[in-house]
């Protein structure tokens, strides 16, 4: 008689069904304390307990009820290999045909901040290494951990008797997918002051596949983070076509841009790149500004906001082309005006940005940094000039400092008041960046600008052309560069004021 061994921590409805489903096959129910229970309790009488086949009862608060080799064996035995079936026959042990468990729920304890005392408790041990077992002998065994899994087994069982080898293998392999990121998540979880541990271990969950990735032939899914909070991981999307691996990136940038302020702010991103930032006593006004920095690079890229869209703004965005919007909220009647716009993604972000890492895959690598917190404030930059900033300066120069961390280096960001004016990077030279930057800025034809550099001036040519432009009067930089004395006496020569913050903001 083929066996099935049922030993779960969730149990409803449809797990019943499949373990009826089961035992109409023919199949001899074998179960544990709590399972074994709920089955009889819901009217599946000719159950065995776990203790009748290995006359031993559950100890430790059933901690140990599968250990013991008469479980094991029933599990490990190869059928191919008399030996085996000879061995498990001396020992009078059943072979085991199904193996269905699901783990206790250690990562929802640990989200419910549950202590550590408790949350040990919630550490599986003989679920993974029975579910192990029967995957290791997917040969013979069939291993079960999901429940989406049912129809597809009921319906081999239906048609085939059993399950077929491939679905055996395939399910073998969710096993140990399953279990690895189970430990995985213990291991975060105990080794959570250890930033760089010796093994890398990270669990992920796929939340969508998504349209294609950064081209249409490349296929591509999103994945998030089971364990660290996230800004992205908890994103709604309300309106429009799916969403494909460029929009993600770009909502991120957009997103972690806009959250850094706490006035209404606004931010256009196109390839992964900020093209317009401003902030604004309102969010009209910060859009207006925004859209002034760059019209024509924001045509069909993300805008964020960090405050609700009001139904006055939901009526400008309709007059411009844009993949995706982002707010922390939207009204009903702002909802309908934005989504005449049929394929505009609408995307509603309140999560604040908390990721302690951020991660770079190499070929056969993968680079760990922390995430690029840092603001500048009085007192953590110098100023290396006879001429001093403003305080209007100042708040500009803060401004910029927070655009700059978000564009790719070379990285210079020209800004007025709390508005960019002219955004460069990406370039493999510095005064290239400048150059751009402070050509799109001139554009503008503004006055009392400033201009925010992600690195140190290499030579002085930045200066010179900052000094070049009439209307750029202070400057903030790292510092660094074995040529820095004569940057500074550039800017004292064009009566320019410049300080430094001793913290690069490289962005490759």
């Amino acid at each position: 008689m083929k066996r099935a061994l049922i030993s779960v921590y969730e149990k409803n409805k449809k797990l019943f069904n499949f373990v009826y489903f089961l035992y109409k096959k023919g199949y001899q129910i074998v179960s544990t304390g709590g399972t074994y229970k709920y089955l009889i309790k819901n009217g599946l009488s000719n159950v065995i307990e776990v203790s009748e086949l290995t006359f031993f009862p559950e100890i430790l608060d059933g901690k140990v009820k599968t250990i013991h080799p008469n479980i094991y064996g029933g599990i490990l035995a190869n059928r191919s290999i008399e030996k085996d079936i000879q061995s498990i026959r001396h020992h009078n042990i059943h072979c085991i045909d199904i193996v269905l468990v699901n783990f206790y729920p250690f990562l929802k304890k640990m989200q419910e901040k549950s202590n550590i005392n408790s949350l040990i408790e919630f550490i599986d041990i003989g679920g993974p290494s029975m579910l192990r077992a029967a995957a290791k002998n997917f040969m013979h065994v069939t291993a079960i951990i999901d429940d989406n899994d049912y129809e597809l087994i009921q319906n081999e069982i239906v048609h085939y008797g059993l399950p077929s080898l491939s679905l055996r293998k395939k399910l073998a392999g969710k096993v140990f997918n399953f279990t690895s990121v189970y430990d995985s998540i213990i291991s975060q979880y105990l080794l959570m002051d250890e930033k760089f541990p010796i093994y890398l271990h990270s669990s992920y969950e796929k939340k969508m596949n998504l349209r294609y990735g950064e081209n249409p032939h490349q296929k591509a899914a999103y994945y998030i983070n089971t364990i660290n909070k996230g800004s992205m991981r908890n994103f709604h999307q309300l309106h429009g076509k799916d969403l494909s691996f460029n929009n993600l990136r770009d909502m991120d940038i957009a997103w972690k841009v806009v959250s850094q302020f706490t006035e209404p702010a606004c931010c256009t991103v196109k390839h992964s790149t900020p093209c317009g930032v401003a902030l604004g006593k309102n969010i009209i006004e910060a859009f207006q500004k925004t859209y002034y920095s760059d019209p024509i690079s924001l045509f069909g890229g993300i805008m964020a906001v960090n405050v609700p869209i009001t139904k006055e703004l939901a009526k400008y965005i309709n007059k411009i082309f844009l993949e995706v919007i982002i707010s922390p909220s939207y009204q009903i009647d702002v909802l309908e005006i934005l989504k005449i716009k049929k394929n505009i993604r609408i995307i509603s972000i309140n999560d604040p940005i908390s990721n302690p890492l951020e991660y770079v895959q190499i070929d056969g690598g993968m680079l760990v940094q922390e995430a690029d917190y840092f603001f500048p404030h009085e007192g953590n930059y110098k100023i290396v000039t006879k001429k001093k900033f403003s305080d209007k300066e100042l708040k500009s120069l803060f401004f910029a400092q927070k655009v700059v961390k978000y564009v790719k280096s070379n990285a210079i960001v020209v800004a007025k008041d709390t508005q960019t004016l002219g955004i460069s990077g990406g370039q493999t030279n510095r005064i290239w960046a400048a150059n751009q930057a402070i050509e799109r800025a001139l554009g503008k034809k503004k006055e009392g600008l400033v201009l925010v550099s992600d690195a140190f001036f290499p030579f002085r040519d930045v200066v010179d052309e900052v000094a070049r432009s009439g209307v750029i009067r202070a400057i903030l930089q790292p510092g660094g560069s074995i040529r820095d004395e004569e940057s500074i006496k550039a800017c004292d020569y064009h009566g320019i004021a410049m300080a430094f913050t001793g913290k690069r903001h490289f962005k490759h």
